[in-house]
């Protein structure tokens, strides 16, 4: 497994790689543009060229992007739909020339629509920019349950692919946050495993392209997406070790986004706790 953490580029895309080597991450994951602006951001050759010298020279084996959070696919709004397209084009653009294991994204909000005309809007929007695209995987998140957000449960990030075209770069980025909010009890071995059948079953475990590790701030189904850091919260240190012990999750980027000591992100202690959490959650499972 690839443990890693969400990291800033600030100062320059080859700074990723630097702030991730001192928190000790197998992997990282970064947004390709601003989080608050829609405006893709050119990189220019240069700089992907030093990014991909700092990955080589480095022990950092992943790099996963996240879109930013203002894509919604769902939505009503063409225009927001359009920006949508054309920032998840850029992410899948940008993954390729940096060689990303994929770019993770939530897949919309139906607001007040029906759940399956969204499903639908967003399926479109996924697969025009998987045909507008070469390479680069996109990983699916799944949600929290809160309001209307798409991919709260296996079944319905199964029929986002489907709507989708089921191209074969879609899979998956399992949150352990999200699961635990949206109702799926995975602070056992037996609750983690009952997630990756359900996956195996309605999608393929094949689908599955990176995780999230964040422990959980409220309670096992409040469909709330409070991120806590590890072992601080409702999942706590065994419901962390579970996660992390699934055979199936073993050659995949796990990337910690909690909150952190001083609200900075994961750091090194983090990054190395969920190491110790992962070979305790194996011991445990014999």
């Amino acid at each position: 497994m690839l443990i890693g953490a969400h990291v800033s580029p600030a100062g320059g895309l080859a700074k990723a790689v630097e702030r991730g080597t001192e928190r000790a991450c197998r992997a990282i994951q970064i947004f390709n543009q601003s989080p608050r602006m829609w405006r893709p951001t050119a990189h220019s050759d240069e700089a992907i060229a030093e990014f991909r010298a700092a990955m080589d020279a480095s022990a950092v084996d992943a790099v996963v992007i996240h879109a930013v959070y203002l894509l919604n696919c769902a939505s009503e709004d063409a225009e927001i739909r359009a920006k949508t397209l054309t920032s998840l084009i850029s992410s899948l653009e940008f993954g390729r020339r940096i060689g990303a294991a994929g770019v993770v994204l939530h897949p919309g909000s139906a607001k007040q629509s029906s759940p399956e005309a969204a499903i639908a809007r967003a399926g479109e929007t996924i697969r025009e920019a998987l045909e507008e695209t070469t390479g680069c995987p996109l990983h699916l998140e799944n949600t929290a349950g809160a309001g209307g957000t798409l991919g709260r449960s296996i079944d319905e990030l199964a029929q986002l692919i489907e709507a989708a075209g089921a191209d074969r770069r879609l899979g998956l980025c399992l949150d352990s946050c999200h699961l635990f909010a949206s109702g799926r009890d995975i602070r056992t071995p037996a609750g983690v495993d009952a997630v990756i059948e359900d996956v195996r079953a309605r999608i393929g475990i094949e689908r599955l392209g990176s995780l999230h590790l964040n422990d959980s701030q409220t309670p096992l189904g409040s469909q709330r997406d409070r991120h806590a850091n590890l072992g601080e919260g409702e999942l706590g240190r065994k419901g962390c070790a579970s996660f992390l012990a699934a055979p199936d999750f073993q050659d995949l980027p796990c990337i910690l986004e909690t909150p952190g000591e001083n609200r900075e992100g994961a750091g090194e202690a983090e990054v190395k706790l969920a190491e110790r959490l992962r070979r305790q959650g194996i011991k445990a499972r014999g």
